[in-house]
């Protein structure tokens, strides 16, 4: 007689996800609304699914944590890439401020 697999708990599962390198995206299967949640909080990934896989929306930011990639794909968060900050400061002479 064989014996079953052990189940993990969520701790030690969402402790096996992050303690990865990568964090492109994660799946999580459940009827628990709660454990979806705490999961989905949890877990150090880009895109999380819950009872669903490879997913997609244009409007919906895609990319990874770690070492699974730079930036995100689709959505406004795509634009970033495309975008470099500047802060320019002048002074403003005959200011109430100064």
């Amino acid at each position: 007689m064989t014996s079953r697999p052990r189940l993990w708990t969520i701790e030690e599962a969402i402790k096996k996800a992050n303690n990865t390198k990568y964090g492109l995206a994660a799946g999580i299967v459940t009827k628990d609304l709660d454990i979806a949640n705490t999961v989905s909080r949890s877990i150090r990934a880009g895109i999380i699914w819950i009872n669903c896989y490879f997913a997609f929306d244009t409007d919906c930011p895609f990319g990874g944590y770690k070492m699974s990639g730079f930036g995100r794909d689709y959505g406004l968060e795509a634009l970033h890439k495309y975008l470099q900050v500047k802060s320019v400061a002048t002074p403003i002479y005959n200011s109430p401020w100064l």
